[in-house]
């Protein structure tokens, strides 16, 4: 771990990445550390600070390029020379050698690459920070694509998570940064990254994504040949269509811009709401355009390694939350945070719900291109630590996705009303799911239990009355012997109070003057004493 600290603080000295904060807007103190760093001493260079970097995020491996694929999408929140420059780690990252390739092919398929394929690309036609993809045919004549998982990439992979988890457990020592949940956040992150290491479960989730939309004009998603598929090696149809970040193209094709954004959140809320389902790596290196009809464009989806799913009670309260957000009703907004626990239950609904609407309003009935998710994002942040509202790593994911569409829509269509576009489909959804049909379908899911349970119902429901009768006749027992106590202590009040005085009496003589001195002093009146309570415990 101290090795790979090292070479992250020799990259960052390399590519003089200092030069790239804002020092005008650090503290004074920082300003100054940074003023007077031997960083200083190092020479910039030719390269431009985009250049530097991309070099930079690259040097440092996967984990590193991801987080420069979705910085690549935020063209609101980075200049423009920058977020061009990132955009290259979406395929375009140094591919390894076709030696290697082909050595990772042949040892998972036990086969040589010519008994394989009819033909294997030895360039590749792209390059990402996990796996590159060469073009191949098989035998079959059907022209493919061969993914494969680039070599070594998991001990560096592992190294990046221990130095991640180690910044994670600081932060939880802050109290500004605990309410956001570090470790869970890594923890999730974590599982999600390394199931991209097994392609078969991409393959899978590949699957999965083309059931939901098949014969759907929305997306397409081409098809996997099992036959060739391994754990580091997946072989999938091949597509042609215009990378969906090249809007020159799609502007040159004729391609309706406007139908293929709105369509884009409709993909998005339909694979998180319909499908519970969603393909969480969309940013464009994994999207393609199908332009043969321009006016009727549909999207094409690969790289399926990192998908996410919620529970039904997320589910309803995500839907819940945006409904309401969309009709502005912000007190509702409010409590459906406090009742979903996502804020303390002691919150007060009305002071969230007018923190929320001081940071929402503005953003509401515009298009994207006026809107400053940035201000936007930096308000929610501040509304989150005055409520003590803390991240939920469940939906983390999900909102790296709706970051990446809304990215995505910025570039096609920056006129996108992105509100406008998504509220009918929700109010469709949750009519659905609340309505009669919502209640046809939760019962044809449950059909299986129920039919397994049925024959049961009859026994069931005799050990039940069996467990009442037994309850109530204890509970009449125990009712009983209550009341024969207390008619007992009833009768014996007077004979206990009688009790009671003949104890006091003899305690009394005795204190008054011990047993063993009544014969050396005058013992007469605690022997009176002591009489009258023997007497009065005969009595009794």
């Amino acid at each position: 771990m101290i090795l790979r600290l090292v070479r992250i603080f020799w990259v960052i000295t390399r590519y003089r990445l200092d030069t790239l904060l804002p020092l005008e807007r650090l503290p004074w103190a920082l300003r100054t550390l940074f003023k007077l760093s031997p960083l200083r001493l190092v020479p910039i260079g030719e390269r431009s600070r985009a250049e530097r970097l991309r070099l930079a995020l690259e040097s440092l491996g996967p984990i590193f390029v991801k987080f420069g694929q979705v910085l690549s999408t935020r063209r609101d929140l980075l200049p423009e020379d920058i977020a061009d420059e990132l955009r290259r780690l979406q395929d375009q990252v140094p591919p390894f050698p076709d030696d290697e390739a082909r050595a990772v092919v042949e040892e998972e398929l036990g086969m040589s690459v010519e008994l394989a394929f009819a033909r294997f690309d030895a360039a590749p036609l792209a390059s990402a920070s996990i796996a590159q993809v060469h073009a191949a045919r098989l035998h079959s004549g059907e022209d493919v694509v061969v993914k494969i998982i680039r070599p070594d990439i998991e001990r560096v992979m592992r190294q990046d998570m221990a130095l991640m988890y180690r910044f994670a457990q600081f932060l939880r020592w802050v109290p500004e940064a605990r309410r956001l949940r570090p470790v869970e956040v890594v923890r999730d992150y974590e599982a999600t990254l390394f199931d991209e290491l097994d392609l078969h479960k991409e393959a899978a989730n590949t699957s999965q994504l083309k059931r939901n939309f098949k014969g759907s004009p929305l997306l397409y998603v081409p098809a996997i040949h099992w036959p060739l598929t391994r754990q580091r090696v997946m072989v999938q149809e091949r597509i042609h269509g215009v990378p969906v970040a090249d809007t020159k193209m799609l502007v040159e094709r004729g391609t309706d811009l406007k139908k293929l954004a709105e369509r884009g959140v409709e993909i998005f809320f339909t694979q998180v709401f319909r499908d519970n389902f969603f393909h969480a790596d969309m940013h464009p290196g994994n999207i393609f355009v199908d332009c043969d009809d321009p006016a009727d464009p549909q999207y094409i989806a690969i790289d399926c390694g990192i998908v996410g799913s919620l529970t039904r009670e997320d589910q309803d309260y995500l839907a819940r939350n945006l409904l309401a957000f969309f009709h502005q009703d912000y007190y509702e907004v409010a409590a459906l945070h406090i009742e979903s626990g996502w804020v303390s239950e002691n919150t007060r609904a009305n002071e969230f719900a007018a923190a929320i609407r001081t940071v929402c309003e503005p953003i509401l009935e515009k298009p994207l291109k006026d809107i400053s998710f940035g201000q936007v994002l930096l308000g929610l942040f501040q509304t989150a630590r005055r409520f003590d509202m803390e991240v939920q790593p469940q939906l983390v994911l999900l909102q790296k996705t709706l970051l990446n569409i809304e990215g995505l829509g910025r570039q096609l269509y920056p006129d996108l009303d992105l509100w406008q576009t998504a509220k009918p489909f929700l109010e469709r959804w949750m009519k659905e799911r609340a309505g009669v049909s919502g209640f046809w379908e939760s019962l044809k899911r449950q059909a299986p239990e129920l039919t397994r349970q049925l024959p049961e119902l009859p026994v069931l429901a005799h050990r039940a009355l069996s467990h009442a009768e037994h309850d109530q006749r204890q509970h009449r027992r125990q009712a009983d012997a209550v009341t024969g106590i207390h008619h007992k202590l009833s009768q014996l009040g007077r004979r206990g109070r009688r009790l009671r005085l003949g104890l006091l009496l003899i305690g009394a003589a005795l204190a008054w003057q011990p047993l063993t001195q009544w014969a050396a002093g005058q013992p007469w009146p605690a022997l009176a004493a002591a009489a009258i309570g023997v007497l009065l415990l005969a009595w009794h």
